[in-house]
């Protein structure tokens, strides 16, 4: 016996539910379906305020920092609120903040002391490789 599964689903991701399409599906390829989303990752927009930014040339020098940085898209540096902004999975954002950490641009108020004289010292570096490139 083939038992048939009958769902809703949004065919257009408006977030309406056509109400006479429907999918038919066996057991096995409704679990093979959401076996298949719940691999699927979401991506989000997330934001690290940060420290040390100072000009365009940080800015360039971050954008093209972490446009090498697998898993992340549509990466903006707001000036005024010391805001990085990019897309992607909740999983990549403490890698994104180590490696702006590493250019010298730490999450604020994460670091003190030696640390954050170091950050600021890498940031001047930083500044300048993005004003001469």
């Amino acid at each position: 016996m083939v038992v048939k599964l009958c769902y809703s689903y949004d065919l257009d991701h408006t977030g309406i539910t056509i109400g006479d399409r429907y999918l038919t599906l066996t057991a096995s390829e409704f679990i093979q379906a959401v076996l298949y989303k719940k691999d699927t990752k979401m991506t989000a927009t997330m934001q690290v305020e940060i420290e040390n930014l100072k000009c365009g040339g940080c800015e360039k020098s971050i954008l093209k920092g972490l446009a090498t940085m697998e898993g992340i898209s549509e990466v903006s540096v707001d000036h005024d609120l010391k805001l990085v902004s990019f897309n992607g999975d909740q999983s990549v954002r403490s890698a994104v903040v180590t490696k702006l950490r590493s250019m010298g641009y730490p999450e604020k108020d994460s670091l003190r002391g030696l640390d954050a004289g170091l950050a600021n010292a890498k940031s001047f570096v930083s500044c300048a490789i993005g004003r001469v490139t």
